[in-house]
């Protein structure tokens, strides 16, 4: 195994997955902490574990777990995994994971990098941007379980962190991998162990790539991986392995959407605009036992001819006043629970092809209904591959929130099906 990776949440750990298999890597995902060895062949290994929201003690744990698996396997590097919006909070868990792993594998320094210009983040001056708006001002703002209030991913690591937080401006990044590795060393020197690292396009990622050849650990979003694979195909240690012929998967589709994100809601008004059926989850029924997960999946058998859609999607507000009602923590694990039980009855009566948007409830499903590998197959939108559940007939698209264009689960459902 040369690269090993735990990803904070299922649809960032696909996403990197994805990045890696694109990039000639023979990569497996993996649904949770494997009790046996490797899968022969593997040359990258990517762990999901659902970390994301977890107090940090929790995520600590989990992850410092995940790499004690990894080093059992013989790997050379290591990549941590978080969201391209960095979600968090000051109390978060990405600088204290981040810390443990560099303790854990006793480096003085490691890259901080979320950016994704695939998907329109870009990191300028320290500053995270989504599209042309700062992160602070894009609706991350307003996210019901991670509000980022602050651009400023120095900032926001220092308050998560009792590392030194260093930075590499863009003006040094364009200037290619010697300039960067230049820059780290200098960053250490200063005991600055969390270096932010400019990125607004694909050839600093491959740049930053370049320069991480020797580090132990690199962290960011999926785009922080990038140019990872070309270091291991220039040391001849890649070869020419070949994807693996993909086929598609026939019968019913459905798709589940917990994600309250700006782009899904998008992606589920586009749905009912073209005339699919939708099943609009209310959460008031859910926490009173008066909505069912059978109840809802016969709803998805009595439109198997279409691409039924399920979701608990809501504006900002609506979700602050379910959580003000319920409680964020009670709303969000009812929910997750609900989506688990449906997933299970929708692949009990022959679903197929199962779209899931949503970091959390992707999490809850694949839980539910899949075993310890994902194959890793071709990629519907940037950041989002085809998912195959290794020795059944499914297929998932796993989604995180605010990835995919307005047409997203239709487009899915159609290359699910080859």
């Amino acid at each position: 195994m040369l690269l090993g990776c735990i990803g904070d949440d299922f649809t960032g750990s696909s996403d990197l997955a994805n990045t890696l298999a694109k990039g000639g890597m023979r990569t497996v995902q993996y649904t949770r902490i494997p009790t046996e060895r490797a899968l022969p062949g593997a040359q990258a290994a990517v762990i999901s574990l659902k970390s994301r929201t977890c107090p940090p003690p929790e995520a600590v744990a989990m992850s410092l777990a995940a790499l004690q698996w990894l080093q059992e396997q013989g790997c050379r590097q290591f990549f941590f995994k978080y969201c391209s919006t960095f979600d968090s909070t000051p109390d978060g868990n990405i600088g204290p994971v981040v810390e443990a792993l560099a303790d854990r594998l006793g480096v003085d320094r490691t890259i901080i990098c979320p950016a994704f210009p695939a998907t329109g983040r870009t990191l300028y001056h320290g500053h995270l941007f989504v599209g042309d708006r700062l992160l602070s001002e894009s609706g991350m703002e307003r996210h019901p379980l991670t509000p980022m209030t602050d651009s400023d991913i120095r900032r926001w690591l220092a308050r998560q962190s009792r590392s030194g937080v260093g930075h590499i401006d863009h003006s040094i990044v364009s200037q290619g991998a010697e300039a960067i590795e230049a820059a780290l060393e200098a960053q250490a020197r200063k005991g600055r162990r969390l270096i932010v690292v400019d990125a607004l396009q694909d050839s600093h990622l491959m740049a930053i790539g370049a320069a991480s050849r020797n580090l132990r650990l690199v962290t960011g979003g999926s785009g922080a991986a990038l140019g990872l694979p070309m270091n291991f195909r220039r040391a001849g240690l890649l070869g020419e392995g070949g994807s693996r012929a993909w086929a598609g998967t026939p019968g019913p589709a459905a798709v589940l959407s917990g994600s309250c994100s700006t782009a899904t809601r998008k992606q589920i008004a586009s749905h009912k605009a073209a005339c699919q059926p939708t099943f609009a989850i209310s959460v008031d029924q859910i926490m009173a036992g008066s909505l069912e997960a059978q109840h809802l999946a016969s709803w998805f058998a009595r439109h198997q001819d279409a691409v039924p859609l399920a979701y608990s999607s809501a504006e900002p507000d609506a979700v602050a006043e379910v959580q003000a009602r319920y409680g964020r923590e009670a709303a969000a694990s009812k929910l997750e629970a609900f989506f688990a039980d449906t997933a299970k009855h929708l692949v009990a009566q022959g679903i197929r092809r199962l779209v899931v948007a949503g970091g959390e409830t992707s999490g809850a499903v694949v839980g539910a209904i899949a075993g310890e590998t994902l194959e890793i197959g071709p990629e519907i939108d940037p950041g989002v591959p085809i998912l195959k559940v290794s020795g059944a007939t499914l297929s998932l698209a796993l989604k995180s929130g605010n990835f995919g264009s307005d047409d997203f689960f239709i487009k899915a459902a159609e290359m699910m099906a080859g």
